[in-house]
């Protein structure tokens, strides 16, 4: 078999020849710094396209001793809640010249190899660990090497790193007080066991229900931050006619599922049952399901961020403090007045 051979990438050289110009014309269009003649740069730029030069990303960082990237890792790719937060933190990195290296740490620790070691061989500025990141010596590591920002979990994996989260227990009071508002009394809460979100949000849950005077009817199943975990925890509640009136899902994904528990019961929501849950992803939004959550700002929280980030590289001793988000209710059709008060 024969193997074709590999063309040479064109260089800076080979543009600079082609226009008619000095090599470092070209690095002054490039760059977008420094004056430019109108006729010398449409030709370097005409060069560009025509020989489909494309700039070495490494050449670059070794000369201006900076790779401009930032290493972005998410706890497990498929919480929606993930999507606007890193695209509110893309864009304001972009805005500064900056570019994501993105990765999923779940995906990762499955393979070969580790993706926060790889992402520190390419020399990244800094680290952005989106969720709550399970204890691991790696982490530990490299947020010692780097400056870190910790987006959506409670606490980083090091006292150096900078925290951007929701305020999860006012949150859960929130979603309570709108119950009992409404004139629930018989609320249960389907958690997510030992993890610092699900811990924070039951808090909120237990001391919103205590203020209440409701202390009798807490009432909590674990679940797993999952669609499946709300359907397994919704079947296990909705028995009998002691069930709960209201449920209060630790996160949308669970919500969804005592949706579907409530549904195979044969209950209608909300006029047997009424359902809430946390963090307003867009499913919850669609007017089949209109869902009532607590809004935590995810795409403002990314861009923050992305800001005590930015912070944290520019030079100083000035370091920027941790940062909790004020959450917002959006009250939706699944909560309504219990049956029995109508």
């Amino acid at each position: 078999m024969v193997v074709p051979s590999r063309r040479r990438a064109v260089t800076i050289v080979d543009v600079a020849a082609h226009a008619g110009v000095s090599k470092s014309v070209v690095s002054l269009v490039l760059r977008g710094t420094g004056y430019v003649s109108a006729d010398k740069r449409a030709a370097v730029e005409k060069s560009v396209q025509e020989l489909g030069y494309r700039p070495n990303a490494a050449a670059r960082a070794l000369v201006e001793s900076r790779s401009r990237v930032v290493g972005v890792v998410l706890h497990d790719l498929r919480n929606p809640w993930f999507v606007p937060a890193v695209e509110g933190l893309n864009a304001r990195l972009a805005a500064n010249g900056l570019q994501m290296l993105l990765g999923d740490f779940r995906l990762d620790s499955r393979g070969p190899g580790s993706l926060v070691p790889k992402l520190l061989e390419m020399n990244i500025e800094g680290l952005v660990l989106v969720g709550t990141m399970p204890d691991s010596p790696v982490l530990r590591e490299a947020v010692r090497q780097v400056p870190t920002v910790a987006l959506g979990a409670p606490t980083g994996p090091h006292p150096s790193v900078t925290v951007v989260t929701n305020d999860d227990v006012a949150g859960a009071v929130l979603v309570v007080e709108h119950l009992v508002g409404l004139g629930h009394h018989r609320i249960a809460h389907v958690s997510a066991g030992r993890t610092a979100v699900g811990s924070a949000r039951g808090r909120g849950y237990e001391q919103a229900m205590r203020a209440a005077g409701l202390d009798e009817w807490i009432r909590c199943v674990e679940g797993d931050l999952t669609e499946e975990g709300g359907y397994r925890a919704g079947l296990q509640l909705l028995v009998d006619e002691d069930r709960p009136t209201a449920v209060f899902g630790v996160n949308d994904m669970t919500a969804l599922g005592v949706l579907s528990a409530a549904e195979e019961r044969g209950l209608s929501v909300p006029g047997d049952l009424s359902v809430a849950g946390y963090d307003n992803i867009p499913v919850t939004r669609l007017r089949r399901i209109s869902l009532t959550s607590v809004d935590n700002a995810s795409r403002a929280a990314g861009e923050k961020a992305a800001d005590l980030l930015l912070d944290r590289l520019a030079p100083g001793p000035a370091q920027p403090t941790n940062q909790l988000l004020v959450p917002v209710l959006q009250h939706r059709r699944s909560t309504a007045s219990p049956p029995t008060s109508r």
